[in-house]
């Protein structure tokens, strides 16, 4: 992501600038930023990852969103665009825009380079503060690797899976998720190495 202006900007002037907007932008404790285009590998995860769900879950009170719609963060002027959200049970919108969710029960990120630490971090603890959201899942898009952190009363845990024959269980929306359907026609037969040479030196 790529700071557009170096001031505040208030939810308001926000939301106009971005429904007005031909890109899209997060808004980041007042900062607005730019997101920057997906690979076609991280593309290709969120489409996984959003049929699948969205399969399961058509005959019931669920909706799957991929990387579209907005999530505004709690007790900040802050508003995310997760990679794929799903929300049980009735919609809260902050306006009758409808493109601003309030209340989402799980959501996935791709990681990327640029935007790892964030994911993992910062953009985490703004996901915890939301009381509907259980699930929070982050996923590499370089090799087989899923973090599942599931809500537990106040304390979040976190399942690890690192191969293809594994199955992800999201138990607050009663659906399942292998990792051969997240990396369907993804290559990651190569992974990168897990210290990668310096600059310079023979591998």
């Amino acid at each position: 992501m790529v700071a557009v202006e170096k001031r505040v900007w208030t939810p308001e002037e926000y939301l106009a600038y971005e429904r007005a907007s031909q890109e899209r932008h997060e808004l980041i404790n007042g900062e607005i930023r730019l997101m920057s285009g997906a690979s076609e590998e991280h593309v290709t995860i969120v489409i996984n990852t959003a049929s699948s769900l969205h399969s399961q879950l058509r005959k019931r009170p669920c909706k799957t969103y991929a990387s579209d719609l907005r999530v505004k963060l709690k007790g900040n002027a802050s508003y995310a665009y997760p990679d794929v959200v799903v929300v049980c049970g009735e919609r809260m919108l902050e306006d009758d825009k409808f493109d601003t969710l309030l209340n989402p029960t799980v959501i996935f990120e791709v990681l990327s380079p640029s935007t790892e630490v964030y994911d993992r971090g910062r953009k985490f603890e703004f996901y915890r503060a939301l009381d509907s959201l259980q699930e929070y899942v982050l996923i590499a898009q370089d090799r087989p690797h899923v973090e599942h952190y599931r809500r537990a009363d106040d304390e979040w845990i976190l399942q690890d899976f690192d191969s293809l024959e594994s199955t992800l269980t999201l138990a607050s929306i009663e659906c399942t998720l292998t990792l051969a359907d997240i990396y369907e026609k993804v290559d990651v037969s190569n992974p990168p190495p897990l210290f990668p040479a310096p600059s310079g030196t023979p591998e």
